[in-house]
C-alpha cells in the first residue's frame, strides 16, 4: 500500500544533484520559482556532513518531487559560501521563489530533518509526507473505531512502511491487534518498538491497553463481584476485581469510581494497587478524556487532603 501515491514520481536523479557556482542560478534560484530547493553546503573533509547529507537526501526523496536538493561543495564554491555568509558546515538553506525561506546549521537528528523538509514543502504550497501520513493515521483510527480492525492494522502497517518511527501508527498497530484479540502479536510488536519512540505517549498508552486487555481475559462476573462488595464494603480484593471486571465490560467510568473508593478506604492496600491500576487506566486513555481529567482531580484531592 503506497500512502503517498498521489505525489509526483519525479526520478531521484532529477531531485538531487551536485551544484556549483556556475549552475547555482539555474539549479537553485530559477528552479525554486516552481519547486522549493534545499541547498546542502558541505565539504569532503567535514565529518558531520557525511552523516547529514544521506539523511537529508532520504528525506527529500521521500517527499517525491515536492522539494529538490542541490549539494554545494564550499571548497569549490567559495564565492557563494561567502555571499550566503556560511560560517560553518554543514549548513542547509531552503529556497523558494529565489529567496531563502528556512535553514539550519550543524548535524541534527533524523526527526528534525524530516520536520524541516515538511516545513519547506508546505512553504511551497505542497502537502508534506508527514501531513499525508497524519491523514492516513486519522483514517486508520476511524477504521478502528468502526470495528474494522483488520483494515486499520493494514493501514497502520503501511504508514510504518513509510516512516518506521511513527509513534502514533506504531501504537495504533498494537491497538488494532488488541482489538483482534491477538494479544501475543500485540506484545511482540510493542517489544520491537524502535528505541527512538519507545517512551512516547502513544507507546506508553499501548502498553497500558495491552495490560488491561490481559486483565480482561481473567475478569470475573460483574454481578457476583458487585454482590460481594455490597455484602462487605471492606473486601478490598473483591472491589479491585470488580473494577477490573467493569473495565473489561467497557464501564471505564465506574471502574475508576471503584478504584477511587478503594484508594479512599485503604490507599496502601496491596502495595498501592488501586493507585497503580488507576494510572494504568489513565495512561490507556487520551490525556484530555473527561474520565482521566475527573479521575486525576479526585485522586489528587485525596492524596493531598
Amino acid at each position: 500500500m503506497d500512502l503517498l501515491n498521489g505525489a509526483d514520481n519525479t526520478p531521484a536523479t532529477d531531485l538531487i544533484k551536485d551544484g556549483s557556482e556556475a549552475t547555482f542560478m539555474t539549479d537553485v534560484i530559477e528552479a525554486s520559482q516552481e519547486t522549493p530547493v534545499i541547498v546542502d553546503f558541505w565539504a569532503p573533509w567535514c565529518g558531520p556532513c557525511k552523516t547529514l547529507g544521506p539523511m537529508l537526501e532520504d528525506a527529500v526523496t521521500a517527499a517525491k518531487g515536492a522539494v529538490k536538493m542541490v549539494k554545494i561543495n564550499v571548497d569549490e564554491a567559495q564565492m557563494i559560501a561567502s555571499q550566503m555568509r556560511i560560517q560553518s558546515i554543514p549548513t542547509v538553506y531552503a529556497f523558494f521563489k529565489g529567496q531563502p525561506v528556512d535553514g539550519f546549521q550543524g548535524a541534527v537528528p533524523g526527526s528534525e530533518i524530516k520536520a524541516f523538509v515538511d516545513r519547506v514543502v508546505e512553504a511551497g504550497g505542497g502537502e508534506s509526507p508527514g501531513g499525508q501520513l497524519e491523514d492516513a493515521v486519522q483514517a486508520a483510527e476511524e477504521m478502528l473505531t468502526d470495528g474494522a480492525a483488520v483494515d486499520a492494522a493494514q493501514t497502520f502497517a503501511a504508514i510504518l512502511g513509510e516512516d518506521p518511527n511513527h509513534a502514533a501508527a506504531y501504537g495504533g498497530l498494537v491497538r488494532a491487534h488488541i482489538a483482534l484479540g491477538d494479544l501475543d502479536q500485540a506484545e511482540a510488536i510493542l517489544n520491537g518498538a524502535p528505541a527512538e519512540i519507545s517512551t512516547s505517549p502513544e507507546i506508553e498508552a499501548a502498553h497500558a491497553q495491552l495490560e488491561l486487555a490481559r486483565q480482561a481475559a481473567d475478569a470475573g462476573p460483574v454481578g457476583d463481584l458487585t454482590a460481594a462488595v455490597e455484602a462487605d464494603p471492606d473486601n478490598h480484593q473483591a472491589r479491585f476485581d470488580l473494577a477490573q471486571a467493569l473495565h473489561a465490560n467497557g464501564d471505564v467510568e465506574e471502574a475508576v469510581a471503584q478504584l477511587l473508593e478503594l484508594f479512599r478506604r485503604d490507599r496502601e492496600w496491596n502495595e498501592g494497587a488501586a493507585k497503580a491500576q488507576l494510572f494504568t487506566i489513565f495512561d490507556a486513555l487520551k490525556p484530555n478524556d473527561p474520565i482521566v481529567l475527573n479521575g486525576r482531580r479526585k485522586l489528587s484531592s485525596m492524596i493531598f487532603a
